[in-house]
């Protein structure tokens, strides 16, 4: 098999895809690397765009759109826009989120819980929800989410919440989906070296920390053939810190 052509002539559309340095950025070169043609989301509209030019720049084809992925409608249209660009989607890789209340549990406000289970969880329900029925009744495809490796750290209580419930949906959506052909499977990364993480936590020594690439390179191995036989796992990349 060639590695560098296993996505050739499918559609992926990825969420998540907007800063310099991130994880969303790896997996859409990724992908794009192994000939996918894709649709890139993100909240702001020039975030997506910056990526979208990177991605040209080395020959892809990509469709950049911007979504709030907790309004259903605007997940509505997000889908619409990529199906009527590509006419199908093969590979839907839900990346959007991320941990942003850092705090006690006791001190998470109500806005501070359905903040992070709106971008970490109700994103990701309310994609493969849009996705699904066309994947079905196009023979098949593949979802990615991103859950976490270990959920057991304290001050998180409401990301740590949130990604449990990805790993759910993760497991019943590969239930739902087995029937038609849609394979549903999870990343789950331990510490990732995303410019993000590096300037909140400054650390001395990241050798354990696992590398963007690395998380790009298993989401690709999850959406491509390589991968069916594996459907409402887990997978996790924590690079040596286990």
């Amino acid at each position: 098999m060639n590695m560098s052509t296993i996505l050739e002539g499918k559609v992926a559309l990825v969420t998540g895809v907007s800063h310099d340095g991130q994880v969303g950025q790896a997996v859409a070169k990724a992908l794009a690397g192994k000939g996918a043609a894709l649709a890139i989301c993100a909240h702001t509209q020039s975030n997506v765009d910056a990526r979208a030019k990177e991605l040209r720049q080395a020959g892809a084809r990509v469709l950049p759109l911007a979504a709030n992925l907790t309004d259903e409608s605007q997940v509505s249209l997000l889908v619409k826009r990529t199906l009527d660009e590509y006419k199908k989607i093969d590979i839907l890789v839900n990346l959007a989120g991320g941990l942003t209340r850092y705090k006690p549990a006791v001190e998470h406000s109500l806005d501070d819980w359905n903040h992070e289970l709106g971008n970490n969880l109700l994103s990701a329900f309310l994609t493969s929800r849009a996705v699904f029925p066309h994947m079905r009744d196009g023979g098949g495809g593949v979802i990615v989410n991103f859950a976490r490796a270990g959920l057991s750290q304290a001050n998180m209580v409401a990301y740590n919440c949130a990604k449990a419930g990805v790993e759910a949906l993760t497991r019943t959506l590969a239930l739902e989906g087995r029937d038609f052909g849609i394979r549903v499977n999870a990343v789950a990364p331990g510490l990732v070296d995303t410019a993000s993480n590096i300037a909140a936590m400054k650390p001395k020594d990241m050798k354990r920390w696992a590398k963007r690439e690395d998380i790009a390179e298993a989401v690709a191995f999850l959406a491509s053939d390589a991968a069916a036989g594996i459907t409402g796992q887990m997978i996790p990349v924590t690079g040596w810190g286990l």
